[in-house]
């Protein structure tokens, strides 16, 4: 008679020291995860749960995976930041021995406001379906001329009038002379205000003259 195999029942941690860089993780934690190819960089997960066998040995994480723009089916688009990420919904098991560190994904709101970013701050502002490649939101807020959506890592200058974004280039300047500047009015906002101001001069000029002078509806 053939004897059953045993089964292996497993347990679920709180937390779990990884002894190679001396670091406690928990559910929730987001972590580097050692790739399979070494030319590539470390992967990016979050933590669902740690579990154990019996014994309390080969311990392992399950992982949400965060995919980077390149690894998604549309690839790496240019308003994509250089330390963007999508949380992806593939998850896997691996060894907790082959996390190489923790690091922290941001929202991308918290993220522009980071006065510096190290090498383990990402954000993330989509969720990515690694099947259909579709995102979630579909779509978000474009600025600019070119109506874009917002790449943290390029530098842009507000308009003082409709408070919109303008890349330099987009406005015929170069990011020196943005950097420069103190003070900057659109092309759109800056027509607006010289009317204004003809509007204004041949208002003084003939007072009983009734001048509209409604501004642009955007």
């Amino acid at each position: 008679m053939a004897k059953a195999r045993a089964t292996t029942t497993r347990r679920t941690l709180e937390s779990y020291t990884v002894k190679s860089i001396n670091k406690t993780i928990r559910a929730g934690d987001c972590v580097l995860m050692r790739p399979s190819d070494s030319s590539k960089p470390s992967y990016v997960a979050r933590v669902e749960k740690i579990e154990s066998d019996s014994r309390g040995g080969n311990v392992r994480v399950q992982v949400r995976w965060y995919y980077r723009p390149e690894e998604s089916i549309g690839g790496r688009r240019q308003f994509h930041g250089s330390k963007e990420l999508f949380l992806s919904d593939h998850y896997d098991f691996q060894s907790a021995d082959t996390i190489e560190g923790k690091c922290t994904v941001h929202s991308f709101k918290s993220y522009t406001k980071l006065d510096a970013v190290g090498n383990d701050d990402f954000f993330c502002r989509f969720e990515y379906n690694s099947s259909t490649g579709a995102f979630n939101p579909d779509r978000v807020a474009v600025y600019c001329k070119c109506e874009m959506p917002y790449n943290p890592d390029d530098l842009m200058v507000q308009c003082e009038g409709c408070t919109d974004w303008f890349h330099p280039t987009c406005i015929e300047m170069t990011p020196e002379e943005a950097q420069r500047l103190d003070h900057f009015f659109c092309q759109s906002c800056s027509s607006e205000e010289q009317k204004k101001l003809q509007n204004s001069h041949a208002t003084s000029r003939h007072s009983d003259t009734k001048v509209d002078t409604k501004r642009r509806r955007r």
